[in-house]
């Protein structure tokens, strides 16, 4: 028989509450859908109202325009004989819940809303949505008026039901029920549901490429079916940014996938599959069969249509017969090492923002270091990714970057000339600067293409300290010139907070002096090392519009510079790598550097990256850190752990307040501490952590006197391989230098 149906999935590049452009990219990725011959068209989660709006979904205005763009969606001839799922907030009996509509020839087949919801990492779903309960069971649902009149329905399917066409059977699944451990995919597909479609919102993390992946090929492997996996791209108003990949697999195989990191704002993803072999890959796996054969049915929306047609079996026949596992993986399924997510998808990240925020550019600090340097790489790589995209034909990019540029007749002809137009870095010295550091900006900044400024801000902080001793009569100095502690970290901040402030001059009005419209966003370069750390000043240059590396460690800002330096040639890059981290707030001592970052801090980058991983993903307070880490770093003695454990977690509690101020950075490390809605942890902590740093005590007490004989030889596996043998530093147990 001929079952060959073609269906495709979206990736769509959806912001939150624009409701005319979400609906504009809904109906052009249907158009694309139907014009290459598809029959069923699934989209990502929320695809209507964009994923993030968050309490939003507490307006009866979001449900209201949700449903104005589905009525528009049903009047339009785009939508004809095809059928389509989109994604949207829906209340029913005044609860409301996250939903899948599905309709076809302005008529509404059902409405399956979510029934796991998603609560960790940036996900707060059961603060807006309730989880539908009801297995296997829908109700009457009265649609509203405004869709009632172009349907000619009063009621239809709410709940968990399948959609049963004439040829096939299609179910639902929303984002978190694949990952969920009681998976909708296996009871439906036990009751013969050959096609899943899971709208999704599945945000970026490094190292993080292959979950998805993994989940939909095991899924359609071990149950049989083909899976549709449609997920949004881009960053749709908040700190996330959404990698795309959406793909079709049949019976463990991926037939097609989308690209994870592009500015394309529609991609449609289409495959043809043979309903047939769905079948017989099942029922070639007995006990799946013999399960099936007593499981309980879904209720089923019957609806006069094929989805199958004799059209597409011969596309579907050769392409299945000439495709090995392997073509199929390779050739579909590219994973990007960590450098190359830290250069594409903060930067994609940023491209969404700057062309959302109707601003002109970009405003950086340039200090020389690893971070600011990582942060003007990250624009770069953007503006190379617009030249391609708009060389490639996307004349949306075109359209976006003449706006931001206010000049219509402008094209970007290479990417160094767009970085020249849209980025100004600012190398902003004062008397404890050092040459070295200047430099290092300056050829970086012009390898590559910067507008760049070097200034002297040492007259700005003696305004202010004429302010203070005109009122105190008194002259703080710093510690190296016989000033007491207090007085050498207000000297010090003072610099911090005054590049802040001359940062945002510049950016509101450099254009101004260009003569050019509109100001430029402020980039942040601060790393989730010293987020953690807090080894920042509150309200420095770090506070800033957006911060491209501040979900990022300080080890893969080096790493990905390496990559940077090979991938376009910037030699500059190698003198930045080669320096050591330095503040440069204290005074230098005969030009030579005297205060390092590692130093300062009493703790190496790789200890902070452990500290972070120990903290966030294996949810451990001070004593439970001790206890792993005294058989990690078996080679030094119990004490000295326990004096590292207890120096970082007096640190972090003193400067926890500074995670309320973070500047929004696109989220990346899995042990990111931003207090806004990834991490969320008191702000206000009883520093000495007395009955905890007791409990420490007497372990390392008994430990010592056991002489530490190593009772777990392997407990270092238990940790990321990146972890075991890294150098530990002597520990500077003063107080925190940076408040």
């Amino acid at each position: 028989m001929v079952r060959a149906a073609q269906i495709a999935v979206c990736t769509l590049n959806q912001w939150a509450m624009d409701f005319d452009g979400n609906f504009r990219r809904i109906l052009q990725s249907i158009q694309i859908a139907k014009d290459a011959g598809v029959t069923y068209r699934s989209g990502p989660e929320l695809e209507i109202s964009g994923y993030s709006c968050e309490d939003h979904f507490y307006e009866s205005d979001t449900l209201l325009h949700s449903w104005q763009v589905l009525a528009s969606l049903l009047k339009s001839s785009i939508c004809e004989d095809i059928l389509i799922d989109v994604g949207m907030p829906v209340m029913y009996k005044n609860v409301t819940y996250n939903c899948r509509v599905a309709f076809l020839n302005r008529k509404v087949l059902l409405i399956r809303p979510k029934m796991h919801l998603c609560e960790d990492g940036n996900y707060r779903e059961r603060r807006w949505f309730s989880p539908w309960t009801k297995e296997k069971t829908v109700e009457d649902y009265f649609l509203p008026k405004v869709i009632a009149e172009i349907t000619n329905q009063i009621t239809v399917p709410f709940g968990d039901g399948v959609i049963a066409t004439k040829d096939t059977c299609i179910g639902f699944e929303i984002c978190e029920e694949l990952w969920n451990p009681s998976s909708k995919h296996i009871s439906m597909s036990l009751d013969a549901v050959e096609i899943i479609s899971n709208g999704s919102g599945s945000y970026f993390e490094l190292r993080k490429a292959n979950v998805t992946v993994d989940l939909v090929k095991s899924a359609s492997f071990k149950s049989g079916g083909c899976y549709m996996f449609s997920n949004l791209r881009g960053c749709d108003g908040a700190r996330v940014y959404f990698n795309g990949g959406s793909s079709i697999t049949l019976n463990g195989k991926i037939l097609n996938r989308g690209k994870q990191f592009s500015l394309e704002e529609v991609e449609v993803v289409i495959a043809t599959i043979d309903v047939d072999d769905i079948r017989s890959y099942r029922n070639s796996i007995r006990s799946r069969s013999h399960l099936a054969a007593k499981s309980d049915p879904y209720p089923r929306i019957h609806v006069d249509f094929y989805l199958t047609s004799e059209r597409f079996y011969e596309h579907s026949l050769n392409k299945l017969l000439h495709l090995t596992d392997e073509d199929t993986d390779n050739s579909l399924i590219l994973y990007h090492s960590p450098e190359e997510e830290i250069l594409l998808a903060p930067a994609c990240w940023l491209w969404d923002y700057l062309r959302r925020s109707c601003q002109g550019g970009f405003f950086l600090p340039l200090s020389g270091g690893v971070d600011s340097a990582s942060t003007a790489c990250i624009v770069y790589s953007m503006c190379c990714m617009v030249v391609e995209s708009i060389e490639a034909g996307d004349m949306q990019a075109l359209i976006d970057i003449r706006k931001i540029v206010g000049r219509q007749d402008y094209i970007p002809t290479d990417p160094k000339q767009l970085c020249n137009t849209i980025l100004v870095t600012c190398y902003m010295a004062t008397e404890n600067s050092s040459v070295e550091t200047k430099l290092r900006a300056s050829s970086l900044a012009s390898e590559l293409g910067t507008h760049h400024e070097s200034i002297v801000i040492d007259s700005a902080i003696s305004a202010i300290l004429a302010i203070f001793s005109q009122i105190t009569k008194l002259k703080p100095n710093f510690k190296a010139k016989g000033g007491s502690p207090r007085e050498n970290l207000a000297l010090q901040n003072l610099q911090a907070r005054t590049r802040m402030v001359i940062s945002y001059l510049f950016a509101q009005l450099m254009l101004w002096a260009q003569g050019r419209p509109g100001g430029l966003l402020v980039l942040g370069s601060s790393n989730v090392d010293e987020a953690l750390r807090g080894y920042f000043t509150k309200y420095d240059c770090s506070s800033a519009d957006l911060n491209p590396i501040g979900g990022i460690a300080k080890n893969d800002l080096r790493r990905f510079l390496k990559y940077f330096r090979v991938k376009y040639n910037i030699s500059s890059i190698d003198d930045i790598l080669k320096a050591p981290p330095t503040a440069e707030l204290e005074p230098l001592d005969n030009q030579q550097l005297h205060q390092l970052d590692e130093t300062d801090m009493g703790m190496t980058y790789n200890e902070l990256g452990i500290f972070g991983r120990i903290r966030k993903q294996y949810y451990a307070g001070p004593y439970s850190m001790f206890c792993k880490l005294v058989h990690v770093w078996h080679h030094i003695h119990p004490r000295e752990v326990a004096n590292k454990v207890k120096h970082f977690y007096r640190c972090y509690a003193i400067n926890r307040h500074k995670m309320t101020i973070l500047t929004p950075s696109c989220h990346a490390e899995t042990y990111s501490p931003d207090d806004n809605r990834f991490d969320h942890r008191q702000f206000l902590y009883n520093h000495t952590w007395k009955w905890q740093f007791q409990a420490i005590d007497k372990k390392e007490l008994q430990l010592s006197k056991e002489k530490f004989t190593p009772k777990i030889k392997n407990a270092s596996e238990r940790l990321s391989s990146t972890t075991r043998f890294l150098p530990v530093s002597p520990v500077d147990t003063t107080e925190l230098k940076h408040i």
